[in-house]
């Protein structure tokens, strides 16, 4: 049984799906730092040929707060991030329908970081016929004390993993030797370029995957998704 482990992540590129789809259980980070800089909250969409950033606006609190302990602003209101999104797409082929499922997700009333994100991780995954099981890091009985690859390694244990998969971006971070001591192989997953037309316009890669959903149609995007990487 293969499994892959992440941060959470906003509307995340179309990476992030392929990596979904290639395990049979996918594990959320909850009990995981949040980080400022990263992409936790944040993402990029294309506007008159170049991309901007979007981001869920949070409470200010603690920087040493888990993302399950994070929450977006009480007076939240998906209305901006939308009227970008409109601004941006609303002559895309795929417009209506992509627009519509982002609407939604957007407008889900859960105001807890991890909760926003797991639920929008798992709408666009519906939408893409994406049928990977998901579970949460904290539901998982492992030592939580645990940093780094040792961690990764007891939560392959405890879902009986064989094989555990990581971005091309971690290579440095994980030791083969140290999985195969513990029965358990490791790969890493690495998108092939998949280009497409953006109003004509220079292609700009690896945008958020409401850039991908608009331009693309869900049988494109199922190709890409079932073999659009390789693994080594």
């Amino acid at each position: 049984m293969k499994t892959a482990i992440m941060q959470p992540y906003f509307l995340p590129y179309l990476g992030y799906f392929q990596l979904i789809n290639s395990v049979d259980i996918f594990i959320l980070y909850d009990n995981i730092k949040y980080t400022k800089k990263g992409w936790i909250n944040r993402n990029r969409i294309l506007q008159n040929g170049k991309d901007i950033m979007f981001s869920l606006p949070l409470k200010s609190d603690s920087d040493f707060l888990d993302v399950r302990d994070r929450q977006l602003t009480g007076d939240f209101s998906p209305d901006k991030l939308l009227n970008q999104i409109r601004g941006g797409y609303r002559l895309a082929p795929n417009f209506a329908k992509t627009f519509l499922l982002i609407e939604q997700i957007m407008r889900y009333e859960e105001r807890n970081l991890f909760k926003f994100i797991h639920h929008s991780i798992f709408r666009i995954c519906e939408h893409l016929g994406i049928t990977t099981e998901i579970k949460v890091s904290s539901s998982i009985a492992i030592d939580h004390l645990l940093k780094s690859q040792d961690k990764v390694i007891a939560i392959c244990e405890a879902v009986d993993a064989s094989t555990y998969i990581n971005p091309i971006g971690g290579m440095e971070l994980y030791s083969k030797n140290a999985f195969a001591e513990r029965e358990l192989e490791l790969e890493f997953i690495k998108s092939k370029p998949y280009e497409y037309s953006q109003f004509g316009n220079g292609f700009v890669p690896w945008l958020s995957i409401i850039d991908v959903m608009m331009f693309n149609s869900l049988d494109a995007l199922r190709e890409s998704i079932d073999s659009g990487y390789e693994l080594i």
